[in-house]
């Protein structure tokens, strides 16, 4: 994201809409950060005749920007409702395809997917919605290919979250994409939230209460990540949590949704980012220190993750860090 202008971030609210995807929007881009150095987003909330009344009417949010303001947005958070069955006004659909229109990038959180899609925006394109409405995103919208089982989709200039809770692993994706790695992950810290939920994991992830309080892996995840630039595999993972393999996928899967492989190919990418975020130039030490072992590996993961070579990352982050 270039840091000679401020990325305009935009948010619809309709009628009916979720409280908490709005604090989630206001909280990630409309407050303000001075302890990351750098320019941050300009946020805007939006509606209909500058109002709305909240779901359920909790409270009417007023004294907002009118529909006009979409059209200066660089990303633009569409409305979502618990009830997605009652569609968006026409208005709010007419400034979503105004968007589109102008290649601003949309972003649609937990049953936002319903209003871009009857926008008209995610046809022949994949998206992700609510596990709840999933079947009935189906039967509306049969020309977009929904993945209902994951936290986020990210398709380019248009992306979609899952449940509400799934709206900060999108956010904080997308500050990711805009900021990098490090920034990411200092906004999570902040928010007390994990920052390493991908998109690709589950939705919906069944918890039983352990019958042990040590049950947890975070032990075995903080003493991973102080030893990624040594030799891991699963089978040494598992062995320091004393159980089989089979039992820490098991585990990997009811805790985490991803299993010990991702996870860990997930930290060492995250370290190779971080490295070139601070302008690390040789790709061997990069490879080395994060563990990824090869440069070819290296490339190979970075552009899986981030879609970039690594001289592509380090080009795009590492002068905005500076």
């Amino acid at each position: 994201m270039s840091q000679g202008s401020s990325h305009r971030v935009v948010m619809i609210v309709d009628t009916g809409s979720n409280p908490f995807e709005l604090g989630v929007a206001t909280e990630l881009f409309g407050l303000r950060r001075p302890e990351l150095g750098r320019r941050w987003y300009d946020f805007a909330l939006c509606a209909a005749g500058g109002r709305a009344d909240m779901h359920a009417g909790f409270f009417t949010m007023s004294g907002v920007a009118g529909l006009d303001a979409v059209d200066r947005a660089d990303t633009v958070i569409v409305p979502n409702r618990p009830d997605p069955e009652a569609g968006p006004a026409p208005a709010v659909l007419a400034a979503v395809e105004r968007a589109a229109g102008r290649g601003a990038r949309l972003v649609g959180l937990c049953t936002g997917a319903f209003t871009l899609a009857a926008a008209g925006v995610l046809d022949g394109r994949r998206a992700t919605t609510h596990w709840r409405w999933a079947e009935r995103f189906r039967s509306c919208f049969p020309e977009v290919t929904l993945e209902p089982d994951v936290l986020f989709v990210d398709d380019g200039d248009v992306l979609t979250s899952a449940g509400s809770a799934a709206a900060l692993d999108l956010g904080l994706h997308l500050i990711r994409r805009d900021h990098g790695a490090e920034i990411a992950n200092a906004v999570s810290r902040r928010l007390v939230f994990a920052v390493h939920r991908e998109g690709g994991q589950r939705q919906f992830i069944e918890r039983p209460v352990p019958d042990v309080p040590d049950a947890s892996l975070a032990p075995l995840l903080g003493w991973a990540r102080e030893r990624l630039d040594r030799p891991l595999s699963v089978a040494g993972l598992a062995s320091r949590a004393a159980v089989s393999p089979a039992t820490l996928h098991r585990r990997f899967q009811a805790e985490l949704g991803t299993t010990p492989l991702a996870w860990l190919t997930a930290e060492r990418v995250a370290v190779a980012c971080a490295l070139l975020e601070r302008g690390e130039p040789r790709l061997d030490v990069v490879a080395r220190a994060s563990g990824l072992g090869t440069t070819a590996n290296l490339r190979t993961q970075l552009r899986r993750r981030t879609g970039l070579s690594p001289s592509a990352y380090r080009a795009r982050f590492a002068r905005a860090s500076g």
